[in-house]
């Protein structure tokens, strides 16, 4: 569907959505910025937490080039919070895995914005909050594919 024949409403939809998602990254960034670790470093540990990842999949997920984000891994690396590998289906690329200060850093960090968030969420009535937890799966299948 082109642009001159997308519905006006899905637009206005999407404008929406896309201001909606501006705002929940600020609201992210501000979260921890009493922590040791700068925002894109905090990142790079989230994604690496949930499995080793490849170092252009971490830049792609920054929105970053690969060597903006091989600086970041190689601050992390040198605090001993995360180690490099080469990966073992492609020895051209490298993975990114978490050691076990990194987990304990990124642990302590996710429990303090998980407290932060709640006290925001603490804020809403119990219809807002059921109206939040069920949009977000539909939020989770958007931000999931794309």
């Amino acid at each position: 569907m082109s642009p001159s024949t997308t519905d006006s409403r899905l637009l206005a939809l999407a404008q929406s959505f896309r201001t909606t998602l501006r705002h929940a990254v600020y609201l992210s960034r501000s979260m921890d910025s009493d922590g040791e670790l700068t925002t894109m470093q905090m990142s790079t540990l989230s994604m690496a937490a949930e499995e080793p990842l490849r170092v252009s999949r971490v830049a792609a997920n920054l929105g970053v080039r690969v060597p903006s984000a091989t600086e970041q891994i190689i601050k992390l690396e040198q605090a001993g919070l995360v180690i490099r590998r080469p990966d073992p289906t492609d020895s051209r690329a490298v993975l990114v895995q978490l050691t076990g200060p990194g987990r304990d850093a990124w642990t302590a960090a996710s429990t303090r914005r998980n407290e932060r968030v709640a006290a925001l969420l603490d804020q809403l009535d119990d219809d807002e909050r059921a109206t939040l937890a069920a949009a977000l799966p539909v939020i989770e299948k958007l931000t999931s594919t794309a």
